[in-house]
């Protein structure tokens, strides 16, 4: 995405609403949540990440590209480079066949999706509870000629009642699980539409070995990452596979794969930590002080009647989380990048 055409694409994602009022109703959802486990007042998860994804988006996209992940970076690797090499292990590892039908849980708006439904000759269902997300895949995939292979669902992954069981020869879930208020009710729902004998790849982001629940500062990176990513709760590895396991999921293999780079010097969050654009090509606002001239870029558009107002509180609010990111990355308690391969009994 080119910056003279963010303009129309924020207005239409926000459709005239009080962005700036969205932002702070968004950023207090963790003390909605609080108050439901107390007094069972109401609250639902999926519709704060449904909004985490309206505000967000388009410069998700801006600035990071259409694969809206991340991947382990070798040294002189490019972010997108590294996006590819991941996509393409995670093709290798289910042993996608010409005309299998696959599942992709959480499409966001396709970059994955277009890779594996162009390189591997198969069919795919995008299921996203963002219908903004989908309407943009949808652009996408039709840009990229590929309306044949691609279908949508809009739909939560905690119910996809409309998919009969045992559909799919194969599925994946790159960082949408994570945001699941029921990481066992998710992975449930995700084998029952899977034939038996089918695998299925998940990328999770993690709390890792290091993160200690008795240091408070553990729990302050903790909290700014579920309160800026719309995470539920952030599970252990540990507690990933056991939720797979629990719903009948046979673990092929997991690892993550931040710390699975021999040799390698490159952490997985450089990308927005510095910039690296003169040498790579990368988006100058993924780094630190790409972000701020963003912000002061976003703040002016506002001014002018470019942008929408409270479009540069998104952006702050994202770079917040970003360095959530970072601390989590430098302190090693946090990866985003849990990667497994799991597989549905015959």
């Amino acid at each position: 995405m080119r910056f003279h055409t963010l303009p129309q694409l924020l207005k239409a994602a926000y459709q005239g609403s009080n962005v700036r009022e969205r932002v702070r109703d968004f950023d207090g959802w963790m003390d909605r949540a609080d108050a439901k486990d107390r007094s069972g007042a109401s609250y639902n998860h999926a519709e704060t990440v449904k909004e985490y994804y309206d505000l967000c988006s388009e410069f998700m996209v801006f600035g990071w590209g259409e694969s809206l992940h991340f991947a382990p970076l070798l040294p002189g690797e490019s972010l997108e480079d590294s996006q590819i090499r991941l996509e393409h292990r995670m093709i290798e590892k289910l042993d996608l066949q010409q005309g299998m039908s696959v599942i992709d849980v959480g499409c966001g708006i396709g970059g994955p999706m277009r890779r594996v439904a162009r390189e591997a000759g198969v069919r795919v269902l995008g299921v996203n509870i963002n219908e903004g997300q989908l309407d943009r895949a949808r652009s996408l995939n039709t840009e990229a000629q590929l309306d044949d292979m691609v279908e949508y669902l809009a739909a939560s992954f905690m119910d996809m009642s409309a998919i009969a069981d045992d559909t799919f020869d194969r599925g994946y879930a790159i960082e949408s699980t994570c945001h699941a208020p029921d990481k066992v009710g998710a992975f449930a729902e995700i084998y029952r539409v899977l034939k038996p004998g089918a695998l299925f790849w998940g990328h999770e982001m993690c709390m890792t070995d290091l993160f200690d629940p008795r240091d408070p500062r553990h729990q302050v990176i903790k909290q700014k990452l579920m309160r800026g990513i719309a995470l539920n709760e952030i599970a252990t590895t540990e507690e990933v596979d056991r939720a797979l396991e629990a719903v009948g999921f046979e673990i092929v293999e997991g690892s993550d794969l931040a710390l699975e780079q021999p040799g390698a010097s490159t952490p997985w969050y450089q990308p927005i930590q510095r910039y690296a654009g003169a040498r790579s090509g990368e988006s100058m606002f993924r780094s630190l002080l790409g972000r701020r001239a963003l912000m002061a870029g976003t703040k002016l558009a506002e001014t002018l009647r470019i942008f929408p107002r409270g479009s540069a509180d998104v952006v702050r609010m994202m770079d917040r989380t970003a360095q959530a990111y970072i601390e989590g990355g430098q302190t090693g308690i946090f990866t985003p990048l849990y990667c497994f391969l799991a597989r549905k009994p015959e």
